[in-house]
This record gives C-alpha cells, structure tokens and sequence, in this order.
C-alpha cells in the first residue's frame, strides 16, 4: 500500500534518485539496495525514485529493473512512494517497462522525454500518453532538454495534464520563466529536477523535489522545505545557502559518480559503478570532502 498523497503532493516532498548498488564483481545488490532505500528513508525521504539517470537505468537490465522495484518496494514501500523510471526513446519498449514496474509494486512511473531521436512535440506528446494508457499507475514526466536533446514546450505539457494518470512534472529544464506559465497553464505538480534550483522553483509554485544530494541531506532538504511551505523565506534562504557547496560539489563531474562516492565515505550501500561510468579518481574524492564538509556533512 503506498504511503497517503495528494493532488498537490502525488508522490510526496523530498524524493530521491537512488543509485542502484552493485557488488564489487558488478553484479546487482538488492540487499544493499533494500538497506540503502531504509536509510534514505530513515533520513527523510518520502519517495524513490528507482531506475533513473542517477539508477544507472542505461545499463542495467530489464529483469534487474522488475528485481530492484521489487527489492525497495518490500523494504519501504509502507514508508515512501517509490516511483520507476520507465522512459526509454522507444514507446513500445518504455510501455514493456511500465507494466513491468506496474507488476513489481511500484506506486508511480517516472517518464523521461525521449532522448537521441529528437521527436517533434507531437511525437513527445504521444509517447507519454501511449505510456500513461498502459498502466493505471500515476506518471510523472521529466523534462531534461539537456539530456534528451529536446525540451517538453508549455504547450505540450499543457496538453499531457489533462490526462487523467499524467499528474506532475519533474523540471530540469533550467527555465524559471518556463516552469512559472506551465505551473499555472498545466495544473501539474512540480518538482525540482536541478538540485541548486530547489529553492528558485518552490517560489514559482514546485510542491517538491526530485533530488540527487538527498542521498546525504535530505533532513536539510525537508527542513527548507518546510520553511518555505510556513512563510519562514528567510530560513528556507539561509538553508538553501548552506547547502550550496554541497549543490555544486557533488556535480563537479557526472552526479552518480560523485553520489556512490559519498555514499561509500559514509559506509552506505553503492558499490562500483558500470562503464561507459568510471569511479570518481582520488583527486575528485578529496575534493567532494571538501564540498559536503562546506555543506555541513558529515562524514
């Protein structure tokens, strides 16, 4: 049973894009997976989001995806929304996963805009409702231009909101005057896909975020959060400053890489990561000590 949503929150708060967790020979570790979603949780996550970018979705398998959304889902799906990536740039393939994840309990899909085929807005359009009629599971979308080489424009997420399992977006666009006229336009609930822009977009009307530092603040993340949502702007200001060095640290190179770095300094589940992505080198290390020491990590 998924933990109690609302319109306005469909997935929760503070959700974040768990890294999957590999043995050291790089095989699948649903245990360390299954004990990574409990302390996530434990330190405020309210949602998961499992199989995405931060996943390392591109190079794991099918079957691994149906056994990670399986393995979180028994070991937090009480507790948090745990919400599968599913999107793919092939509808067809993306809607074979989105009953997969459908099956294996997840409460929720994450559908990233097609990437590398560049589809027209129609063809975006089509795919995340074609996707959206698979299942009866609620859909986020996730608009990542610099990804997927093309943006969702307003338009067009206008036109998705009024799809019935179509109930939020998750904004990594990087566009505040974007995100302020599809809130308003869409109805959509949104959350913030770009760590240092959490705090920008809850003040054009996100309800959450989709986050990759909440692998290690996400009490902090809650905190601002909720100073926003009670009329305390300046505390959520001065927790969003705070955590600026964490912001910028953990993506000086690709973000996973610096995540199970983190996670591994603090003896969390990560494990190695899959080529074409390659640990982060002793030098990045030092250096992200630096970053979350800023940040008032601990470590």
């Amino acid at each position: 049973m998924a933990p109690t949503s609302t319109p306005q929150t469909p997935f929760g708060r503070v959700l974040t894009a768990m890294v999957t967790p590999f043995t050291a020979d790089g095989a699948l570790d649903l245990d360390g997976a299954q004990r990574l979603a409990t302390h996530l949780v434990d330190s405020g996550n309210d949602g998961l989001v499992i199989n995405g970018t931060t996943g390392e979705s591109p190079t794991t398998s099918d079957t691994e995806k149906a056994q990670l959304v399986r393995a979180v889902v028994e070991a937090v799906g009480d507790r948090a929304h745990v919400v599968a990536g599913v999107g793919t740039n092939d509808t067809h393939h993306s809607i074979e996963l989105a009953r997969q994840a459908e099956a294996a309990g997840a409460h929720g899909l994450l559908v990233v805009t097609p990437y590398y085929n560049k589809p027209p807005q129609e063809g975006i359009y089509r795919h995340n409702v074609a996707i959206a009629d698979a299942t009866a599971l609620p859909v986020m979308l996730y608009d990542i231009p610099g990804r997927s080489g093309v943006a969702i424009d307003t338009e067009t997420l206008v036109r998705l909101g009024e799809h019935p399992r179509i109930v939020a977006n998750k904004d990594a666009k990087g566009d505040l005057g974007a995100a302020s006229w599809a809130i308003t336009r869409s109805g959509l609930a949104w959350y913030s896909g770009d760590d240092i822009l959490n705090l920008p977009l809850l003040s054009v009307g996100a309800v959450g975020v989709v986050s990759v530092v909440g692998h290690v603040v996400a009490g902090e993340l809650r905190t601002m959060l909720d100073a926003f949502r009670d009329g305390d702007v300046a505390k959520a200001t001065a927790v969003h400053q705070s955590l600026l060095p964490v912001f910028s640290g953990m993506f000086r190179t690709q973000g996973v890489i610096l995540t199970k770095a983190a996670l591994t300094l603090q003896g969390h589940p990560a494990g190695p990561l899959r080529l074409p992505l390659v640990s982060a080198t002793a030098e990045e290390i030092a250096r992200l000590k630096e970053d979350l020491a800023a940040g008032g990590v601990h470590l």
